[in-house]
């Protein structure tokens, strides 16, 4: 396999920040509201940005100084002045608007105005919120962190969330609905991701078990010529391979015992079939390891 290995001090910086972009993604969107000194509301989007704590809420997002230039956005110059502002989420439905509002318009611009959204007062702070979003948090900035004086460095804008505004109609039973939320992020270049059914899928997260891990799979499982790292870490993540019992009862069934009795006298086929159904149950869904591990083993 070919590798490109790069010193970032020996590579322009657009085509660095092109590799960084590309490969970390896709990045949440900080739709962020600010409002100047002189009271003119400001809206820019940016996708270094990320939650970092619960208990404070902490935000954190870094508007960058322009490689042509060197200059400083308008909600960097904002959130120094004031210490507060707005952190948007941003949906499938203001995609085209978001993009509009991250125009570099000149300072007493209203990119409000310009996307076409709309002023929400809020209760905290004195930036706008925007109407159209399903999440607004509102923030006051802890600490702004310079990451460098030359053009490409980031400035972490370190905010404390201290009101928090949901469009009830994203939820269910209490909860933000990943489904109903229709969130965008960013990619590299022109590139976006939609989180929508099609692209989103669970992940059992090992918070109230211990998986066995990989290490403790037999070799002739681990070292299988059909399942893969993904296949292997989905069976590692179950606590413990089923009992005796339990597969003395799992080779009766019909379908199992029938391709026992058919290979019978080709284990090395067996072997194949039993990993390739054992494969086809883990890409099904995501709780199906158990029954995996069943067919894995029923030659044993």
């Amino acid at each position: 396999m070919a590798v490109l290995s790069i010193n970032p001090k020996d590579i322009e910086i657009p085509k660095l920040h092109g590799h960084l972009l590309g490969a970390v993604g896709p990045r949440p969107i900080a739709f962020a509201s600010t409002i100047s000194e002189d009271g003119t509301a400001n809206l820019a989007p940016f996708s270094f940005f990320n939650v970092f704590s619960a208990n404070p809420p902490i935000m954190v997002f870094s508007p960058a100084r322009s490689v042509r230039g060197n200059r400083t956005k308008n909600t960097l110059d904002n959130a120094l002045a004031t210490k507060e502002v707005v952190i948007n989420v941003v949906n499938y439905d203001i995609l085209q608007q978001m993009s509009l509002a991250s125009t570099a318009y000149a300072p007493e611009v209203d990119e409000f105005e310009k996307a076409g959204l709309t002023k929400l007062d809020s209760e905290i702070v004195k930036p706008f919120r925007v109407k159209e979003s399903p999440v607004q948090f509102e923030c006051k900035v802890n600490e702004v962190v310079s990451l460098g004086p030359e053009g490409g460095a980031g400035n972490m804008i370190i905010c404390e969330v201290v009101k928090v505004h949901i469009d009830e109609a994203v939820m269910t039973d209490g909860v933000i609905d990943q489904k109903k939320i229709d969130l965008v992020a960013r990619m590299g270049g022109n590139w976006y991701c939609h989180a929508n059914e099609n692209s989103m899928f669970e992940l059992n997260k090992p918070i109230t078990k211990m998986g066995m891990g990989i290490d403790l799979i037999p070799e002739v499982i681990k070292n299988s010529s059909v399942l893969t790292g993904n296949d292997l870490g989905q069976l590692g993540n179950e606590e413990q391979m089923p009992n005796a019992d339990e597969m003395e009862a799992f080779k009766k069934q019909a379908e199992i015992a029938d391709m026992l009795k058919r290979y019978q006298n080709d284990p090395e086929t067996l072997e194949y079939e039993l990993h390739l159904k054992a494969k086809d149950l883990l890409s099904a869904d995501i709780n199906t390891a158990q029954e995996a591990w069943k067919v894995l083993l029923a030659n044993k």
